[in-house]
């Protein structure tokens, strides 16, 4: 009876290996697919936040203001293509006629193609970290609104992303001094405090309440710096 149960498990362990092997090649063209459409858009910023934000909020709203603005600036908007603070995003976009882009993903809830993506610029991921991936590579900046684990997931990523210096220091702004100010203090009264961050760390962001703020950090950091591809 063992050995069958070990024959049967040996077998079923192969068979999951031959699939990981061709996983490699679906990896591979979502990568190439991501790069060759975003490698001709031009510099861009993504806007992070929950997909539960609905429209006529005050953080929905305002991040229709900011990429709107962004936009105006010259700026594409890169969201994860789906509702709340994504679709948002990429209202503002639209609103300026500026490029709106959207990585979507496909999850069990929550997640749909918005309205407001370009029609040539809605890309679908089957995989969080190639998505990531292409967020992070042509993202001049990072717009963080209030949101869930999704949300944060993408702070720390980018914030230890240049933390390790894995590519440039750029522009990363916190959206909502009163939804933010509790990481923030925890990150200053435990990490900070224990040794397990350095006070310069907590130079990796700003805070903002309005728009105009977030727009005009970004113009400053770009006006004696070059934008590029962060690695």
């Amino acid at each position: 009876m063992n050995a069958t149960i070990n024959t049967l498990k040996e077998r079923h362990w192969k068979e999951s290996m031959a699939h990981s092997s061709w996983q490699i090649f679906k990896i591979m063209a979502e990568f190439v697919d991501g790069f060759e459409a975003l490698s001709k858009i031009g510099p861009c910023i993504s806007i992070f936040g929950s997909a539960r934000t609905l429209p006529g909020t005050h953080y929905y709203e305002l991040a229709v203001e900011i990429s709107r603005k962004l936009a105006e600036e010259g700026f594409g908007i890169i969201t994860g293509g789906g509702p709340g603070i994504m679709e948002a995003g990429n209202k503002g976009a639209v609103l300026a006629n500026g490029k709106s882009v959207g990585l979507n993903i496909q999850l069990p809830f929550e997640q749909h193609n918005n309205d407001y993506i370009d029609r040539d610029k809605s890309l679908h991921f089957d995989y969080f970290f190639v998505r990531k991936v292409v967020f992070t590579k042509y993202s001049q900046g990072f717009v963080m609104m209030p949101g869930g684990f999704g949300t944060l997931d993408e702070f720390f990523e980018v914030a230890t992303l240049v933390q390790t210096e894995k590519f440039k220091q750029m522009p990363m702004v916190l959206v909502g001094k009163k939804y933010w100010q509790g990481l923030i203090a925890w990150m200053k009264e435990v990490m900070l405090a224990e040794g397990n961050i350095n006070p310069e760390d907590l130079c990796l962001f700003e805070i903002a309440d309005t728009a105009d703020e977030v727009v005009n950090h970004m113009l400053e950091y770009y006006r004696t710096r070059q934008l590029a591809p962060n690695f």
